[in-house]
């Protein structure tokens, strides 16, 4: 099994509230109330956004080729115009056979300078004085300028193969990214106590992870939040009916309740046909809410079932996340609610207290008609609490996108609050919306019963169908079971997962057992495949690749290791990238490439194993076998070194 663990923080004691209701309800214990007064003078308002430069980590990001690039260019730029200070450099990849990178600011310049009595006659001059003023680099072999002034860039043979032998002796750590942010909370997964872990959730779980590392592999500080769903109504239910199903609640066990998805429907089934088991249901969330031991003791005994089948999905997708669920926050939502009030945010509307929003035809309602809080309430004291007591600079949420109006109007709540900066900057918060997982018909996902198809068994049924596979190629013969289970456990779940990562999030996508356990095309299993033949020419080399890595050279006399070499140093901007657009497909797309590349580009044209270069290619292979092992992590997919 892939290592995980939950890390679980209590909510305090809760003190009784004139909102008892039942939903989320109740004022914060004397403590959390205390904190968010002598915290409310510390919200952070968009007049004291920090600045870009006082959030980075410190000095420039040299990791990123395309910012290596950038900053010469920079330069040039400022010498060529020093009057337009606005400008910043625009280099992006070529896409033509002219270069590797092209800088793209000629015309844009000369829409700003014609008609001020320039000494420009048009952008093609403005693009030649950008290519003339650039500083001396390594990095550089030589520019032209192309048409209306696009300046095309050909990189060092020699600077790409000492920056990937750099890269061998110092470590794939050092290609990081930096970003402009120190801490952040991913807020992912995010089920609800007492129902079963499905098919639904596991989008948010997979692209959260994902999002989290490749953010922690940028330096960042990443609180992994799991908002769970352990308050409101039907903890009442839950616990009258194991109160009276189970009379001596010190003797139930796991297995008596095992099955939450059974016992929640037995009690909820009773909640609405007997209308006294209702009222009884009901006091006893008055009881909980309220504090009192007996019921918190039972609903903690509810929260620990779930939290072990939780675990079990977690523990097969190798994440970890800390538990702060919507108990957590519950006591701060009075002081959170009565704060927005005082600024004249939330009024009262047809019984309920609401925030009204510009742009929507419908408030943001805070505090239900009955007393009770909703979603939002809990929100915008998860979000008061993250910015201030957690010190967050971007918080990201990861649902589903049919709850994006939600965020959407939840987000602008907090910035008319003063909560966030107006113009994007930091501290900022962004939803992660993601489509559905649908079968084969097209249809949302499910069980030929109708029911929702159960996380864990989905998951091992990909492992299952992966071992089947490899005993099918003999591979039982000459592997250890141990062997064979691990790789079965890489494969199986690295499919399942790449499966999801590699569509654009926003979209829906086909689940199909069959497509993604393919070893063709753009599948896990044909790129673990891919890492573990890299892995084989070195060990079938003989060579110690260590040694090699101190005393070799690379050289890059062929255009197919030049290609691959390039694709190599774009792995820092790419991981950028995908952090900066939250687009876990983006490293998915780099990763193929990277293999394609390799196999059609470099080792289809280019012998290793007894040719004159064979210490130069063997350092390539172990560069790319190095990058992908690092997608691989960045992805939660577990590398595999023989297949």
């Amino acid at each position: 099994m892939l290592g995980s663990s939950i890390n679980l923080i209590l909510p305090p004691p809760i003190s009784p509230s004139p909102f008892l209701s039942l939903s989320r309800l109740s004022l914060p214990s004397l403590p959390a109330a205390e904190l968010l007064k002598a915290s409310s003078r510390k919200l952070i308002s968009a007049t004291k956004a920090r600045s870009v430069s006082t959030m980075a980590a410190g000095g420039e990001n040299v990791a990123s080729l395309k910012r290596q690039l950038g900053q010469l260019f920079e330069v040039s730029i400022r010498a060529v115009v020093p009057d337009e200070l606005n400008v910043e450099p625009a280099v992006v990849p070529s896409t033509g056979k002219f270069g590797d990178y092209q800088c793209n600011n000629a015309m844009d310049i000369w829409s700003k300078i014609k008609g001020k009595g320039t000494e420009f006659k048009n952008p093609n001059s403005v693009g030649q004085a950008i290519m003339g003023n650039l500083p001396k680099s390594e990095i550089i072999e030589s520019c032209t300028v192309a048409g209306p002034g696009f300046v095309n860039i050909v990189l060092s043979k020699n600077w790409m193969a000492k920056s990937l032998q750099k890269m061998l002796i110092d470590g794939i750590e050092t290609w990081a990214p930096q970003l402009q942010v120190r801490r952040a909370v991913v807020d992912f997964s995010s089920p609800n106590i007492a129902k079963e872990m499905h098919v639904g959730h596991l989008r948010s779980t997979i692209i959260g992870d994902t999002l989290a590392r490749m953010l922690e592999f940028s330096k960042v500080e990443v609180l992994r939040r799991n908002h769970v769903g352990d308050w409101g109504t039907q903890f009442g239910m839950l616990i009258q009916y194991l109160f009276e199903k189970f009379p001596n609640v010190d003797d139930v066990n796991e297995m008596e309740i095992g099955d939450l998805q059974e016992f929640y429907k037995q009690s909820k089934k009773r909640f609405d046909e007997d209308p006294a088991f209702k009222e009884r249901a009901q006091a006893a969330v008055v009881s909980l809410q309220g504090g009192t031991p007996k019921y918190r003791e039972a609903w903690l005994q509810i929260c620990e079932v779930s939290r072990r089948e939780f675990q079990m999905v977690y523990e097969r997708l190798g994440t970890h996340l800390e538990e702060k669920g919507e108990s957590f926050y519950n006591p701060y939502i009075p002081a959170v609610l009565e704060k927005l009030t005082d600024q004249g945010l939330i009024v009262e509307s047809e019984g309920a207290r609401v925030i009204h929003l510009e742009g929507f035809n419908i408030p943001l309602i805070v505090v239900k008609s009955n007393g009770s809080y909703n979603y939002a309430s809990t929100d915008l004291a998860a979000l008061w609490y993250r910015l201030n007591e957690e010190k967050a600079e971007w918080i990201i949420y990861v649902t589903d996108v049919g709850q994006q109006q939600h965020f959407n109007m939840f987000f602008k709540a907090a910035t008319l609050a003063g909560w966030l900066p107006v113009d994007g900057s930091y501290p900022k918060v962004s939803h992660v919306g993601f489509g559905l997982v649908l079968g084969e018909d097209g249809k949302r996902f499910r069980t030929r019963s109708s029911d929702v198809v159960r996380l864990v068994d989905l998951l091992d049924e990909a492992k299952s169908r992966s071992k089947t596979s490899l005993v099918e190629r003999g591979k039982s013969e000459d592997w250890t079971e141990e062997e064979l289970e691990q790789t079965a456990v890489a494969v199986g779940y690295g499919a399942v997962k790449y499966a999801d990562l590699k569509n654009n999030r926003l979209t829906n996508y086909t689940f199909d057992f069959n497509q993604m356990l393919n070893d063709k095309g753009n599948t896990a299993v044909y790129l673990l495949y891919m890492h573990a033949r890299i892995c084989s020419i070195i060990r079938k080399s003989g060579k110690d690749i260590d040694e090699l890595k101190k005393t070799g050279e690379i050289v890059l006399g062929h255009a197919g290791e030049r290609e691959l070499a390039l694709h190599l140093l774009k792995f820092s901007e790419t991981v950028e990238e995908a952090c900066t657009n939250l687009l876990p497909s983006v490293l998915c797309e780099y990763l193929y490439n990277l293999s394609e590349i390799y196999s059609g580009k470099f080792y289809s044209n280019c012998q290793v194993i007894g040719s004159a270069e064979e210490t130069s290619r063997l350092l390539l292979c172990e560069a790319t076998g190095v990058v992908m092992r690092k997608c691989f992590h960045l992805l939660g997919i577990e590398a595999v070194y023989k297949m």
